[in-house]
């Protein structure tokens, strides 16, 4: 599954540093925490698709690996990111 090309857009424009960035950390995060959302309720209904949670849980710890990343490169950005999608930090 997918995220809609419109879904893509928009969290690609909510999130880019420059009107051709698709790949700053802040919009791989943004990416990645809205597929998350969407595989989540993708589970919710579906309770037995075991291969849906592998890969829902690949995507957990790629975007923890991003925001470690983010984190230690630019704290500002981590908070901001963070704040807007609403994400619990340590």
């Amino acid at each position: 599954m997918s995220l809609a090309k419109e879904v893509k857009t928009k969290a690609i424009e909510d999130f880019h540093r420059h009107e051709k960035d698709t790949g700053s950390p802040e919009v791989q995060i943004s990416i990645l925490t809205t597929r998350i959302l969407q595989l989540t309720e993708h589970l919710r209904a579906n309770k037995q698709d075991q291969s849906c949670r592998r890969g829902l849980l690949k995507l957990v710890g790629q975007r923890r690996r991003l925001l470690a990343y983010l984190r230690q490169n630019n704290y500002q950005a981590y908070l901001n990111v963070t704040e807007r999608l609403n994400l619990r930090r340590k």
